[in-house]
């Protein structure tokens, strides 16, 4: 153990020197595994970061929940089998479906219903344009939790009785009111309405996929929405979340015969609602990004290969230059396998010099991705042992012939060139 750790520190030595004496040589045959490693890890790390991001978001959409509308969102309202017309023709969400839903399924533990437009708002001299209206039923913020920052959330006689309070969205409230404490008890104008911020949601920040962005929206009860918003172009949904036994999967068979006994079909007529997983937005998303990391690892493998020639390059080049050398070692009883072992080591040692510097680049990307996405790129664990063990498999497979090369010499031909 003891000569292998000095056989290691040696070529680790030696590697140093070779870079050294010849730096342009080196760092040009060392340009492909930087390259390379730079291409895996920034990719992975960009990706991995990315898919993260969006699969939470993609779960901040409610836990274990469908979403009954009559588009399909998963083949952008159409697709091969089922032209877009169709989809138009479907009835819209009710409200009173809901009733029904809750009665006819047991599995549905929480429902709610939303409908949505899109207009100004306004507080004394000042007009905000394009803020998100959001009319929903009292379990809304059980199946899409957030936290109220300032104030309350709606109450339950406010959803009965459909009074005129609000809740607003964090960047709303600033640009309104300078400080979201100030909003409580104030009074806004909307389409000719009037109402009473009683809540404001705490500051939820960018997301990727757009969502709900409570940020720029205002809460109202349903039945307050109905006053100033028209519920067939107001893009009704009904959120059903499942009990924690029961899974979307079995849930969704389960509403589909709900559904389809709401609508009083036939056997032998279709679908006329569509039943939206968001674990399929998932699914559909990992396929995506399982893509995008096939192309970084198509891209760095011809990036290592370029850079395994130039690792070799340098390792026979090594060899001829330490030719009487090795036959000394051997002449005074260094075994083969030793030989061989200090040149493999040395041959790694160089890769992982030039994976390091690829690794310092990804460091580099990784803080600009970050300043520019909002969110941040980090490389894992996982990633930095992966680009170890890559730069040491490539090391190994570059220096294999020229180690065995100088492994197989004559020591009396070696000590005479």
């Amino acid at each position: 153990m003891r000569r292998f750790l000095e056989i290691t520190y040696n070529s680790f030595i030696l590697a140093l020197y070779e870079l050294g004496k010849n730096k342009l040589r080196t760092f040009l045959s060392l340009f492909g595994v930087t390259i390379g490693i730079f291409c895996i890890i920034g990719v992975l790390a960009t990706v991995g970061s990315l898919e993260k991001n969006i699969q939470n978001e993609i779960k901040s959409m409610g836990n274990n929940t469908l979403y009954l509308d009559k588009w399909d969102y998963t083949q952008g309202g159409g697709g091969n089998n089922f032209p877009w017309w169709k989809f138009i023709k479907r009835p819209l969400p009710k409200y009173s479906e809901m009733k029904e839903i809750k009665e006819r399924s047991p599995s549905a533990q929480n429902i709610a219903f939303k409908i949505e437009s899109n207009d100004k708002l306004e507080y004394d001299d000042i007009t905000l344009s394009g803020i998100q209206f959001y009319g929903v039923s009292e379990e809304f913020n059980v199946i899409q939790p957030f936290e109220i920052n300032q104030g309350r959330f709606l109450s339950a006689s406010d959803f009965e009785s459909g009074n005129n309070m609000i809740i607003l969205g964090n960047e709303i409230a600033e640009k309104l009111f300078d400080n979201p404490e100030r909003a409580i008890g104030k009074i806004v104008s909307f389409k000719g309405k009037k109402g009473l911020v009683i809540g404001v949601i705490k500051k939820q920040g960018a997301t990727m996929l757009g969502g709900w962005q409570f940020d720029k929206s205002m809460i109202v009860s349903y039945r307050f929405a109905r006053t100033f918003m028209d519920e067939r172009k107001a893009n009704p949904l009904i959120m059903i979340q499942g009990n924690e036994k029961t899974s979307s999967v079995a849930l969704k068979d389960e509403l589909t015969g709900t559904m389809r006994a709401i609508h009083k079909l036939k056997p032998t007529q279709d679908d006329d609602f569509s039943l939206n997983d968001i674990n399929d937005f998932s699914e559909v998303m990992s396929q995506v990004f399982s893509s995008v990391n096939m192309g970084g690892w198509a891209i760095a493998i011809l990036s290592l290969i370029v850079g395994m020639f130039g690792v070799a390059n340098i390792m026979f080049v090594t060899v001829r230059e330490r030719t009487s050398q090795i036959g000394l070692k051997k002449a005074i009883g260094a075994k083969r396998q030793m030989i061989m072992i200090e040149f493999l080591l040395e041959s790694a040692f160089l890769c992982i010099i030039g994976g390091m510097i690829g690794l310092f680049l990804v460091f580099i990307l990784t803080q600009i991705l970050t300043h520019l996405l909002n969110f941040p790129i980090y490389i894992s664990l996982s990633n930095l042992i992966l680009s170890f063990v890559v730069c040491l498999s490539v090391g190994i497979l570059a220096g294999i012939i020229p180690a065995a090369q100088a492994a197989k010499m004559d020591p009396v031909v070696a000590i005479r060139s």
